[in-house]
Order: C-alpha cells, then sequence, then structure tokens
C-alpha cells in the first residue's frame, strides 16, 4: 500500500531534477517527439529572411535589462477648480415686524403664496389715529395764521425806528445850540457884561437839551427793540409752523404704520398675522424670502483664497441632483476665527424657484488652467524618501521624479511636475529604481 506514494515521490524528484537543474537534456530529449515541419515556405530558406530571423532573435533575447511598459504623455493645460462644500442662501430673508399697536382687520394671506413689492399683507385697526391727523392739520393751519400777524408788525416797527432817529438828531442839535448860547451867557456874566439871570436862564436850557437828548435815545432803543422784537415774533410764528408741520408728519405716519407692505417680490414663508391679533411694535407679520437670485455660500481654506476671484465662473451639484451655473460675487476679506475659512458667495439665477434655500452644495470655482499630465493613477509610485512621483525612462534609463496631484478624474489622475512630454512607466515601476537601465515597449492608447 506504501508502494506507490514512494514511486511518486520518486517521479516528482526526478522530474524537477531535469527541469531545474538538467534543463538542456530535457530540452533535447522533447524535441524528439517533435514532427519534421512539411511544405515549409520556399521564402524561409532563403539567407535574406535567415538573417531577419537571426537578428529578430537576436534583439529579443534576455540580455539582463528588465522589460517596462512605457507611456509617452504630453501635458495639457487644465482647469484647476478650487473645490468647496456649501450651501445655499435666499438673497433676501426679512421678518416683517409692526411699528405700531392694534388689531389685525385683514385676512391671513397663507404659507407659500407668492407676494409682490408693495402688496398688503396685514392692516391694523386705526382707531383714533384719523382724529389725531385732523387736530394736527388744524393746529398747522392756525400757526401758519399767525404767521403774516407777525410779519406786518416788522415793517411798523422799522419805521418807527428812522423817526425816533430824526428826533435824537434834533435833540442834539438843541444840546449843541443851547451849550454854546450857555457858554456866551456865562463868559458874559463873568466879565460884568451880562447878568447871572441870563447865565442862569442858558444853563437851564442846557440841562433841558441834555434832557431831550436822552429821552431821544430812549426812544431809538425802543423803536430798535420793536424791531427786534418783530422778528422774534416772526421766528416764533414760523416754529409754531414747523411744530404743527411735524405733529401732522407723525399723524400720518402713524396712519401709514397701521398697514404693512411686501418690502419685495418673494414666497411667504409663514401666515401673515391672524385675523383679531393684537399687534405690538416689533410683532411679526410674515416672514418673506426671495429666492431669484439665489446664493451659493461656500467656505475656501485661507492657502487657496487667492485663487477665487470676483466675477469668476462657478458651479455647483445641489443634494437634489440639480446642476447650476454662477459667478463668484463676494469673497471675504476675513477669515472665520474657529474655522480660518473665508466666505465666498456666487450668485446663480433661479427664475423658477427651483432651488430652495439651505440645501447642500458642492461647488466647484474656475481659475486659471495650468499644464498638467492625465496618467493612470497605478502609475504612482513613491521613493525612499516617501515622496510621491512616477518613474520615467530617459535614453533608457529609469528616473524618479517629484509630482504633485491636482484632482482624480473618471480617467486618471491629473498630475504637475513632469516635463512637458515624459515617458512614464506604467507597467513594472514597482521592480525599477532611479538609474536602471530598462527595455520599454510603449503602450497602444485607445479612446
Amino acid at each position: 500500500m506504501k508502494l506507490f506514494p514512494i514511486l511518486t515521490a520518486a517521479l516528482v524528484c526526478v522530474a524537477l531534477y531535469f527541469v531545474v537543474l538538467d534543463r538542456e537534456s530535457l530540452t533535447d530529449f522533447a524535441a524528439g517527439f517533435v514532427p519534421e515541419p512539411q511544405n515549409a515556405p520556399e521564402e524561409m530558406a532563403d539567407d535574406e529572411t535567415a538573417d531577419a530571423l537571426a537578428e529578430e532573435a537576436e534583439a529579443t533575447s534576455d540580455d539582463g535589462r528588465m522589460h517596462v511598459v512605457v507611456r509617452r504623455s504630453e501635458a495639457q493645460v487644465t482647469e484647476n477648480a478650487v473645490l468647496m462644500r456649501g450651501r445655499t442662501e435666499a438673497i433676501r430673508l426679512v421678518d416683517v415686524a409692526s411699528e405700531t399697536s392694534g388689531r389685525i382687520i385683514s385676512a391671513p394671506i397663507r404659507a407659500g403664496a407668492f407676494v409682490e413689492e408693495g402688496q398688503v399683507m396685514c392692516e391694523i385697526d386705526p382707531g383714533t389715529s384719523q382724529t389725531a391727523l385732523e387736530e394736527a392739520q388744524a393746529r398747522l393751519a392756525e400757526a401758519q395764521a399767525r404767521v403774516p400777524e407777525a410779519e406786518a408788525r416788522l415793517p411798523e416797527a422799522q419805521a418807527r425806528l428812522p423817526e425816533a432817529r430824526a428826533m435824537l438828531a434834533q435833540a442834539q442839535a438843541q444840546l449843541a445850540s443851547a451849550q454854546i448860547d450857555g457858554n456866551a451867557a456865562s463868559r458874559l456874566s463873568e466879565s460884568g457884561f451880562g447878568s447871572e439871570t441870563r447865565a442862569a436862564s442858558a444853563a437851564a436850557g442846557v440841562a433841558a437839551a441834555e434832557a431831550g437828548v436822552q429821552s431821544a435815545e430812549a426812544g431809538v432803543e425802543a423803536a430798535d427793540a420793536g424791531v427786534q422784537s418783530a422778528r422774534a415774533g416772526i421766528q416764533s410764528a414760523l416754529a409754531g409752523v414747523r411744530a404743527a408741520e411735524a405733529a401732522v408728519t407723525r399723524a400720518e405716519d402713524a396712519i401709514a404704520d397701521l398697514t404693512i407692505y411686501a418690502p419685495f417680490s418673494g414666497l411667504l414663508e409663514s401666515d401673515t398675522a391672524e385675523l383679531g391679533t393684537l399687534m405690538q411694535p416689533g410683532a411679526i407679520c410674515a416672514t418673506i424670502i426671495q429666492l431669484d437670485p439665489i446664493k451659493l455660500v461656500g467656505f475656501v481654506p485661507e492657502a487657496q483664497v487667492d485663487r477665487v476671484t470676483l466675477g469668476a465662473r462657478a458651479g455647483a451639484d445641489l443634494s437634489s441632483g440639480q446642476r447650476v451655473e454662477g459667478e463668484v460675487t463676494f469673497v471675504s476679506r476675513s477669515a472665520d476665527d474657529s474655522t480660518r475659512t473665508f466666505r465666498v458667495e456666487i450668485t446663480v439665477e433661479n427664475p423658477e424657484l427651483l432651488i430652495r434655500d439651505g440645501q447642500t452644495a458642492d461647488i466647484l470655482v474656475q481659475t486659471e488652467g495650468i499644464p498638467a499630465h492625465l496618467l493612470p493613477s497605478s502609475a504612482l509610485t513613491l521613493d525612499d524618501d516617501g515622496r510621491l512621483g512616477v518613474r520615467t525612462v530617459v535614453d533608457g534609463v529609469v528616473e524618479f521624479v517629484e509630482v504633485q496631484m491636482i484632482r482624480d478624474t473618471p480617467r486618471g489622475v491629473l498630475l504637475t511636475g513632469l516635463p512637458e512630454v515624459a515617458d512614464v512607466i506604467t507597467v513594472g515601476q514597482e521592480f525599477v529604481t532611479a538609474g536602471v537601465e530598462v527595455r520599454t515597449t510603449f503602450e497602444e492608447l485607445t479612446q
């Protein structure tokens, strides 16, 4: 029973001997069973064909060099887009609030309705607002009536002023004449040519003239004060008019605040205030949202923010599967304190309102193209220092070239760092190192 395993083992050992150690004997033995070729072509017998076969055999003989497959790659300008993850955001979202108090007297508009700019959304009971307006208008008319009366006093006061000044000039002239007469009478009396009575009478005339001058000066001051008073009366009347006009404006604004209008065209995100609701200043009438156009908001790292420019084209894939395009309209100048990223806004047209506020979006912002090579990811390798690169062949010798990967695509990876034209090893790169001579076969690229 043990004979067959022993014989099997012996036969295996003999076979291994001939395969590993004495392959030539095995080859000669097997060649004896190959039949002689019949009807060989006559052209194979000539010398030229034999020489060609010999040269081919010599070229394909094993010379000790590793055989690798190479792809000749040429750099092409590739769009190097900036990828961001963000969301959609309404261009406007406003809580329209009341500025006064009162009860709602209008029927509500339900959420989801489209409202035009200036459309009435909420109306508040006017109460006594109209009466207050009429009262303010009556005060305004009364204040306006006082203005002509005050203005009429000014010419009257101004007319008295020249009369008072003329009286002052006359009194001053009389004083000068009386002083001359008094001086003459006093000198005559001292020299004994005039009586003391005449001197006393002249002195009394001077005193009376001085009193007349003082009275005339008082009259001028009174006339000037009358002019100033008339002007002050006009200013007071005008101030009363302005105060009355302000009261009318406040009353009109109070009436205007009773009706709340849509500040812009958009969709209602909530019902308007219900009929009978008591509104207070700051109470919400409705929330309105504008979605056309709409913004895409993303956040770009500080290392790539300089590549995003205003006006650059951008596209996004929304979570709903919709693809949209727009342009960059805002790039923040200040980084977020926690994430160190910069806010980027892209404006997108949304005429049919298919894009909603708050949808997740994968955003690509177009930047200037750069030369890059499209190669299979399997061509990438690492050198002894752990650097990412590819192995190329230059004049039959392997070289390692460090590369930078731009992005991955369905057809391969886009790489920079290679020369404009490079022979890149795509098969066998893991079995060779820099400086090794290799035999190459160029792969055929198919579309």
